[in-house]
């Protein structure tokens, strides 16, 4: 299972790269292996105002459908919109498929670095 240690990562599963005053967000390697296959993703509307530990979109899989929630307290400043034809790609490369980009004040403290995500998931 991957876990790159260039990012951070939440209890809830999301990866986050810290890219100044925007957070780029996805799910992890071990959530997309835990889901199973991908077949939508419900992106959020750009503009959307997002509280911390809030639901920010769903992804819905053959087995489950789950919340994807945010970081932070921010404003949606993008989504990856191939997401909508091609749910798919975050089973084959998850790292790769960001969801959304977050615009935050601060950039939130209580990530997980590489280290801590392995250790929570052991």
């Amino acid at each position: 299972m991957k876990i790159p240690d260039d990012l951070k990562y939440t209890d809830h599963d999301e990866w986050v790269r810290i890219e100044g005053d925007v957070l780029v967000v996805g799910i992890t390697d071990y959530a997309q292996d835990q889901l199973g296959e991908l077949v939508h993703v419900e992106l959020p509307a750009v503009g959307k105002q997002v509280k911390a530990g809030q639901a920010a979109c769903e992804v819905e899989s053959v087995k489950a459908v789950a919340e994807i929630f945010a970081p932070a307290d921010g404003e949606i400043v993008a989504v990856n919109e191939i997401l909508e034809d091609a749910a798919e790609n975050i089973n084959g490369d998850p790292y790769g498929s960001w969801i959304y980009k977050l615009k935050v004040a601060a950039v939130p403290g209580g990530l997980l670095d590489a280290a801590a995500y392995r250790a929570k998931l052991a």
